[in-house]
């Protein structure tokens, strides 16, 4: 990234020469006028990403090279400098859409600061802007262009700027999280936070710090408040991974939250209010879960207002050869190598795999092949053993039977941990889940030794 242009408008020489020394001492590109006549051509010349004006300057003040600079280049953060400072003049600045209004005596930390914070911010909008671009023309994370997909994507552009929750559904590993993050960043939360959590993975206690925070002395150990996930996403999205995994006592806590808008940190007796959108993703079937007794029916109802389900690669296998294109450009540019394709012979294999772990799978095996590859193209010799000699080891048709999603994924977690030695490490890395989440489901399967 180029280092940020920075324009000082500084009547006073000192002051001027003084703020260019340091920003140029932290990387930037500076240029240093000494009035608003010639601010206003050198936002006419070139483009900025921050202004630092002071206020009080003679024929053209600071405020208007701050209206100058908004008309000439809009996403432009201003920062305004006085020694004069009066409440309605930074109330004044502010409404015309200054960043800051700093008065002087200033420290030097606390411009480093401001200017670095600005930065943040515009570099932010343009990510948003720009990922808004991208999936207006096409979306830039669900990579294909089946008739499954494509539906998939126009629902999420009819859901995204309402404001209402969504429960994603879909195995393991077909990209629940992807989805999600569209549906974000088509919302108007966009410019806020995306943050994700996987439910599975904590236990009840430490799923409550995590989402909702806790106060000084909530606990031994806690010295200081925390701020949670529903906080620090507030005004964006939080998304609930394998909200199946919840426990009981924590779907009563997001049940209160869902329902009125406020919650407590750990060891708090204030409510908090919190403006968030949630977007909720489970493996499992929910509705199942419900009749099971294994989640709460009413939590359900308040997810389950707009749901997505996103398919499985062996209900979507026109979209193989893009997805296959798309790892292979990321991996080789990633592991600066010049792999360009895949052989007939192994796009043959591809194709035709049931892939029991989904999109996250065929990743895998792109990666792999890309790390072993010599050469431009990927060959067979490239491939995992089993892949090699079409062992797929699928449990989906087995004997022609049906099998319900619980049964093929104790099969396949069984098969995995067999082919690891019964290492929980490896096979908790090869299902792409955490050690605590492959703990619960061999307790739930009964496959512990």
């Amino acid at each position: 990234m180029n280092p940020a242009r920075i324009l000082i408008v500084e009547d006073e020489t000192i002051s001027r020469e003084n703020l260019q020394h340091v920003l140029e001492k932290e990387g930037y590109e500076t240029v240093a006028v000494e009035n608003g006549s010639l601010a206003y051509e050198e936002l006419a010349q070139g483009e900025f990403d921050l202004v630092l004006t002071d206020l009080r300057m003679q024929q053209i003040d600071g405020l208007q090279v701050l209206a100058r600079a908004k008309e000439l280049q809009p996403d432009i953060e201003v920062i305004v400098i006085t020694g004069y400072a009066t409440v309605a003049s930074a109330v004044e600045a502010m409404q015309k859409g200054a960043y800051h209004y700093l008065a002087k005596p200033y420290k030097i930390e606390e411009v480093r600061i401001l200017v670095r914070k600005a930065l943040e911010k515009r570099w932010l909008r343009q990510e948003v802007s720009q990922l808004k671009r991208q999936v207006q023309q096409g979306f830039p994370w669900l990579v294909g262009k089946s008739t499954k997909m494509l539906a998939l994507e126009e629902t999420i552009r009819q859901i995204a700027p309402t404001d209402c929750t969504v429960l994603i559904q879909g195995e393991t590993g077909t990209g629940k999280e992807l989805v999600a993050k569209a549906v974000h960043h088509l919302s108007n939360r966009a410019e806020k936070r995306f943050l994700a959590i996987n439910c599975g993975s904590f236990t009840a206690e430490l799923l409550a710090n995590e989402l909702f925070g806790h106060e000084r002395e909530a606990f031994t150990g806690a010295r200081g408040i925390k701020r949670g996930l529903l906080e620090a996403a507030n005004g964006g999205t939080l998304f609930l991974d394998e909200i199946g995994d919840m426990p009981p006592v924590m779907q009563v806590k997001l049940l209160r939250v869902l329902q009125e808008k406020t919650f407590l940190r750990v060891g708090g007796t204030e409510e908090l209010p919190v403006d968030v959108r949630i977007i909720a993703a489970s493996n499992k079937d929910l509705k199942q879960e419900v009749d099971l007794g294994t989640f709460r029916q009413d939590l359900f109802f308040r997810l389950n207002v707009i749901t997505l389900y996103v398919p499985p690669l062996v209900e979507r296998r026109d979209d193989i050869p893009l997805l296959c294109q798309h790892f292979l450009t990321k991996f080789a540019e990633s592991q600066k190598k010049r792999v360009e394709g895949i052989s007939p012979e192994v796009m043959t294999i591809l194709m035709n795999y049931e892939y029991p772990g989904n999109v996250r799978e065929l990743e895998n095996i792109i990666e792999r092949a890309v790390t072993l590859s010599t050469g431009p193209i990927i060959e067979i010799g490239h491939l995992s053993p089993d892949l090699q000699k079409h062992q797929y080891h699928v449990q989906r048709h087995r004997k022609k039977e049906f099998h319900t999603l619980e049964e093929n994924e104790r099969d396949y977690i069984e098969w995995v941990l067999a082919q690891v030695e019964g290492n929980k490490t490896k096979a908790a890395e090869i299902l792409g889940i955490d050690r605590v989440s492959l703990w619960r489901k061999l307790k739930r399967f009964d496959l512990e030794p």
